[in-house]
């Protein structure tokens, strides 16, 4: 299939699994990740109507960003967020989904533009649906201290939600319930947080009937990485 009639397939497929769990598909958002893939690639995707991309690393978002002339695009981190890299993150990010600690939510803080009360960055916060403390993302006992720091001390950053990857370890339904339950300790902070960044290729519809409202999908659309070495 070439690009649009993978897109169309996909987007076909949100669509049957936002009816099977009585969910109105104009909803969810679909986040198109084009990691590794040039630029070109995310101009075509705009030229199909594609309003949403997603990246991991900051420098390929930066690149890209610069480098993209078409319609307009809201740019997603996804990505394991370094602080040294903060300023970058929030001058090309529209939305940043892997906030995982205080120290990051201060540094996209203070990156904001001087004198710009108008520069507002959406984030999610990360949550680590694993046992293992190396996985990205803040540990399910820290959700509602780091949602009080951002809402009380980044006024910069807009909590919108929660973001997670499901466990390899095990099926994704019951971890996106339980990420399902975490969204709801941040909208104890935060009332209006309500994005679910949840679901890939392989488990979107377990993440749709959980309540995502945001997909990140990549090979899927977009076919096979390049070699990067």
């Amino acid at each position: 299939m070439d690009l649009g009639s993978r897109l169309a397939d996909i987007d076909a497929r949100i669509s049957d699994a936002a009816r099977s769990a009585g969910r109105d598909a104009t909803t969810i958002t679909r986040i198109v990740v084009t990691k590794f893939h040039p630029v070109e690639l995310v101009q075509d995707l705009a030229d199909l109507g594609v309003t949403d991309v997603g990246e991991n690393r900051q420098q390929e978002l930066s690149s890209k960003r610069e480098t993209y002339a078409g319609r307009p695009l809201r740019w997603h981190f996804i990505g394991q967020a370094q602080t040294n890299k903060a300023r970058a993150v929030r001058r090309d990010a529209d939305a940043v989904h892997s906030l995982d600690r205080a120290r990051l939510a201060d540094s996209l803080h203070t990156a904001r533009r001087e004198d710009d009360e108008s520069d507002i960055l959406d984030v999610l916060i990360q949550v680590n649906l694993t046992d293992d403390p190396g996985r990205g993302g803040v540990e399910p006992s820290g959700i509602v201290e780091l949602a009080e720091h951002v809402a009380a001390s980044c006024p910069s950053l807009r909590l919108r939600g929660v973001m997670a990857v499901a466990p390899l370890d095990e099926e994704p339904a019951p971890a996106f319930a339980r990420l399902a339950d975490y969204a709801g300790l941040v909208r104890g902070v935060v009332p209006d947080a309500e994005w679910i960044s949840a679901g890939m290729t392989g488990d979107f519809a377990e993440a749709i009937a959980a309540g995502a409202t945001h997909l990140r999908i990549g090979s899927a659309i977009t076919g096979p990485r390049p070699v990067h070495g």
